[in-house]
């Protein structure tokens, strides 16, 4: 929401922050709300009904906070750039007519006016779908009294839509649908009068619950119940600030809610649809200028990746540097005819995933293909059934993991058959070489461009070998065994970042140099929030970077005073996990981690993470440089959390941000 009131941010990417707020916001209530609502409702747990009503009064107040952003601030701006969109009440004859004509043609043929009476009960309303409640008078067709009717509005049909200039007078004018409709509302119901109106929305709770320990096939299970979920437990009303109470009544009785769940919005309810004015708006200028990820500097072009790999590892940091290698590892594996085996991980791939078909391109060549699918991956369950069906379609080995724990580790491992020096590459003469990539983020080449990570392609014989025993515990589920290069969770991840705070807090006490800097999108887990306390009382010093929870509260007289925590927020999302140590003056007494975990406990004892080292000093330099020295000193989008829980701004006039730094 800041971002959104930041003058120096290009006013459509401001609009573009307000719809992420409300993105959100939407999954806030779907599911964390939605859990403390169910648990409040249960007898014996710790929450109580108090304590949700103060997160729902704190969320309203945000909500408000919001619009007023959205009513104020943005839609003014980009009124003054020519940007406008038009409410009824602004509208020219003409433009009434083409919307009038636009709702007849386009808009009317899809609507379902339902009139509410015992043969036509309340609707089943999907989650977060918008719709109208209108209240009539007189009597319907059949001589009754029906006063109530529900419009559902279509789902098909685009939220904003941009007049023809002819009509805009020199500017760009946009209607939105949901005005359309709410123009033409007395129409859908010819010989009553509509006496009241409003929009409204119902987010439901949308966490998907299966019992793993009882269902025999997992995916579908997951199938089942994505049917209904979009029907869940109401956990909040949205309507527009004008309903009446008698309506707000009737809908707070319809979804079970109680009063506090109702939020009344000062304009269009659900703006995340308004980012389609982003993309429909002719105006390069209040955009971001376009950014292209660097080619690696490490990686000529055209070259191929085996062979660079067998001269040492690449780091690659996206998206200041381009996904595209992973992907032509991927297409160079399936196209070469030495390689056997492909072994994969997928988290969140999306819809559409060149990786994925690549995947599937590589098993109908015949080779090995093994997939470990994380199908309770949230709201991506039904892109990675559909992904499971089509691999196993074509002969894939697809797994779900473990039961209990979600596969998070991001890992591909590539098996190839090369020659002996002086021997062609057949059986018999040849030897299996494996090479893996390793990432902090999602196999997912849409967000490689928006969030920045960091992945690692390696031919070393212990990180391969560490990697594929991983594997073989994902699809044999057998003891991982002792590793050489890896920390993988659930089992040696913590322990070992216990044991270096540890070192960390020994070598402050003895008066040795002592340093930790952690970066990650969460810092909520218990014992490693006290290993830190610990180490920072004992004299080390530590920054944490979180760009989200942080249940540790920094610079307390005492107890944290030498703790600093920062989040940056800027045009990327932050998502590296880098994890630095420093024990001692000399260089063996550092460690650098890069991860898939952030530092929550669900990361470290119910999911499959893995952390691997940068051992390399030119590349742990490189991570030093790119990751963290930037974000300690960025003085453009940081923030500096204090010890009440609140955020401190740290841009100055003229401060150098991290991300434009990096690009």
């Amino acid at each position: 929401l800041a971002q959104a009131r930041r003058d120096d941010v290009p006013l459509l990417e401001r609009l573009r922050y307000v719809t992420i707020v409300s993105s959100n916001l939407d999954e806030f209530f779907e599911v964390r709300f939605a859990d403390v609502m169910e648990a409040a409702r249960l007898p014996g747990t710790a929450v109580t009904a108090g304590e949700v009503q103060a997160v729902a009064a704190e969320a309203r107040a945000l909500v408000d906070e919001q619009y007023a952003v959205f009513n104020d601030e943005v839609m003014p701006a980009l009124e003054a750039e020519g940007l406008l969109v038009l409410q009824h009440s602004k509208r020219n004859a003409a433009q009434r007519r083409w919307v009038a004509e636009f709702f007849e043609q386009q808009v009317r043929p899809l609507l379902v006016p339902v009139g509410l009476d015992p043969a036509h009960p309340f609707p089943t309303v999907a989650n977060k779908t918008l719709n109208f409640i209108v209240q009539l008078g007189g009597r319907d067709a059949f001589g009754r009294e029906n006063a109530i009717a529900i419009v559902k509005v279509p789902r098909v049909l685009p939220r904003v839509i941009r007049l023809p200039d002819a009509l805009a007078e020199g500017r760009q004018a946009f209607v939105l649908l949901s005005s359309v409709i709410r123009a033409h509302l007395n129409e859908l119901f010819p010989g009553r009068q509509v006496l009241a109106f409003s929009q409204f929305r119902v987010t439901r709770d949308s966490d998907l619950e299966v019992d793993e320990d009882d269902a025999t096939n997992l995916r579908q299970a997951l199938r089942s119940g994505l049917s209904t979920r979009h029907f869940g437990q109401a956990v909040r009303l949205e309507v527009v600030q004008s309903c009446s109470q008698a309506l707000v009544q009737f809908l707070l009785q319809q979804f079970q809610l109680p009063a506090w769940a109702l939020y009344r919005v000062n304009g269009p309810v659900n703006l995340v649809r308004l980012n389609e004015l982003i993309d429909l708006a002719d105006a390069r200028g209040l955009r971001f200028a376009p950014w292209e990820p660097a080619w690696p500097a490490s990686l000529p072009r055209g070259s191929s990746i085996f062979e660079r790999l067998q001269q040492g590892e690449l780091l690659l940091h996206h998206p200041f540097e381009s996904f595209e290698p992973v992907v032509q590892f991927l297409r160079e594996a399936v196209a070469d005819p030495q390689v056997l085996a492909i072994k994969q991980t997928i988290y969140r791939t999306g819809t559409e995933s060149v990786l994925m078909e690549q995947l599937i391109e590589a098993a109908r060549r015949g080779k090995e293909v093994t997939v470990v699918v994380e199908l309770k991956a949230r709201f991506d369950e039904e892109a990675n059934i559909n992904w499971a069906e089509r691999l196993e379609a074509v002969g894939a080995q697809v797994v779900y993991g473990i039961v209990g724990l979600k596969t998070h580790a991001k890992l591909l491992l590539v098996t190839r058959r090369e020659a002996r020096p002086g021997q062609h590459a057949r059986a018999g003469h040849a030897t299996l070489r494996r090479y893996v990539h390793l990432s902090t983020g999602n196999y997912n080449a849409r967000t490689a461009r928006l969030y920045t990570d960091l992945g690692c392609m390696s031919a070393d014989p212990a990180l391969a070998a560490d990697a594929d025993a991983v594997f073989q515990q994902l699809t044999g589920q057998v003891e991982l065994g002792r590793l050489q290069r890896l920390l993988a969770a659930p089992f040696a991840l913590q322990s070992a970042l216990l044991a270096h705070l540890e070192q960390v807090a020994q070598a402050a006490r003895d008066g040795r140099a002592a340093r930790v800097v952690v970066k990650c999108n969460a810092l909520t887990d218990p014992l490693l929030i006290d290993a830190l306390v610990l180490a920072g009382q004992a004299g080390a010093r530590i920054d944490l970077v979180i760009r989200g929870a942080c249940m540790l509260p920094p610079g307390l007289p005492g107890v944290t005073d030498n703790i600093r925590v920062r989040s940056v927020v800027g045009r990327f999302l932050e998502h590296t996990r880098v994890f630095y140590f420093r024990w001692g003056e000399a260089d063996t007494d550092e460690a650098l981690y890069l991860s898939s975990a952030d530092w929550m406990s669900r990361n470290m004892l119910r999911r499959v993470e893995v952390a691997w080292p940068v051992d390399e000093p030119a590349q742990r330099q490189r991570v030093i440089d790119e990751c963290l020295v930037p974000y300690l000193h960025d003085a453009r989008d940081a923030w500096a959390l204090q010890g009440d829980g609140s955020w401190r701004s740290l841009a100055v006039a003229g401060g150098a941000g991290a991300q434009p730094a990096l690009m």
